[in-house]
Order: structure tokens, then C-alpha cells, then sequence
């Protein structure tokens, strides 16, 4: 079995292609998504996190993610001091996850910032999904409902595609436009070979 990771910017369609890959068969962890479980689930979690921005950073349980999301997009430390705490976490939770796909020849590990954090070593390959600037500016305004300066200050926080694209030789080009299917079939032979 390899361990693939998938991976994109804000707005490049990560999660379409992960969908798309789903549709095929493939299996798909979300991290993203698990991240906010487990952040809501894993006393570990809650207790540093509390740590670091009382206990006001929980409502109900529930971690209030506009708070942490303001706090941490402004300040470099804070967000690779929070990404120290959840990803490790989040990865050996994948590990657990990929056990019952075993007989699987590929797993796939949707994640926004795998390059970020290094966690794409951990890979046997990395995908990039990505797109046009204006086009991931368009998706977002539409999907999030946020400010175009809200979308600029979170894509700032992550790496440029060009720097991404350095990392890994498995690219697609998801702009609304190239087709998908043809695209990622064709990084599926290339896997499974």
C-alpha cells in the first residue's frame, strides 16, 4: 500500500479531487476535517490549546475557530505552535485509519498545508491541486462568504503553488477549465506502477 498525500492551497479544489477519488474507489482521509474533530474530541488537544489562549478558545465543548482562526493567521508562531500540536495528533490518527485499507494499493490523505508543516515526507508521493489565483479568490468569496482581504491574508499564510509544485512532480490543474478526470487517471497509472 503507498500512502499518498493530497494537497492544495486555500480554494484550489483539494477536496473536489479528493471526492473525485473517493468516487473512483480510492480511499480518502480527510485531515482538515479530522483536525476539527479532533480538536472538539482529544483532551490533549483542548488542554495546550487552552493553555495558550484560555479556556475562552472552547464554547460549549466546541473550539471556537473564528477566535483561533484570527489569532493564529497574524502570527507565524502561533500557527506553527498550534500546527505542533494537532498534527501529530491527526497523523497518528491517519496511521490507525490506513490499517483498515490495507488491501488497498493506494491511500490517499487530503490535507491543506502538507508542505508547510514537512508532513509530505511522510509520504510515499505527493498531489498538488491547484488553480489560478483570481479563480481560488472567485471559489472562496462564494463558498466562505469572506472578505477579499480575509482570502488574501489566508492564502499569505501558506506557500505559493510554484514552491509547492517544486516538491512533488504530481500536479493538477483544477481552474474550471482542464479536465479533471484525464488528469488525475492519468497520476493514478503513474502510482500504481
Amino acid at each position: 500500500m503507498k500512502k499518498i498525500g493530497l494537497t492544495g492551497g486555500i480554494g484550489s479544489g483539494k477536496t473536489f479531487v479528493a471526492n473525485i477519488l473517493e468516487k473512483m474507489g480510492c480511499p480518502v482521509y480527510y485531515s482538515d476535517k479530522r483536525a476539527k474533530e479532533l480538536s472538539n474530541e482529544h483532551p490533549k488537544i483542548q488542554d495546550k490549546l487552552k493553555e495558550i489562549f484560555g479556556d475562552e478558545i472552547y464554547e460549549n465543548e466546541n473550539l471556537n475557530r473564528p477566535l483561533l482562526s484570527k489569532k493564529i493567521f497574524t502570527s507565524t508562531d502561533l500557527r506553527e505552535t498550534v500546527n505542533s500540536i494537532i498534527h501529530p495528533i491527526v497523523r497518528n490518527d491517519f496511521n490507525k485509519w490506513t490499517e483498515k485499507y490495507s488491501h488497498h494499493s493506494l491511500v490517499f490523505n487530503e490535507a491543506a498545508i502538507l508542505f508547510e508543516t514537512k508532513s509530505f515526507k511522510n509520504f510515499d508521493a505527493n498531489i498538488l491541486v491547484y488553480a489560478p489565483q483570481d479563480v481560488k479568490i472567485q471559489r472562496l468569496l462564494l463558498r466562505d462568504q469572506i472578505t477579499k482581504e480575509n482570502i488574501l491574508t489566508k492564502m499569505n499564510a501558506q506557500w505559493s503553488d510554484s514552491k509547492k509544485m517544486s516538491l512533488t512532480r504530481h500536479h493538477i490543474l483544477n481552474d474550471g477549465k482542464t479536465p479533471l478526470l484525464i488528469q488525475i487517471e492519468e497520476i493514478l497509472t503513474k502510482l500504481n506502477q
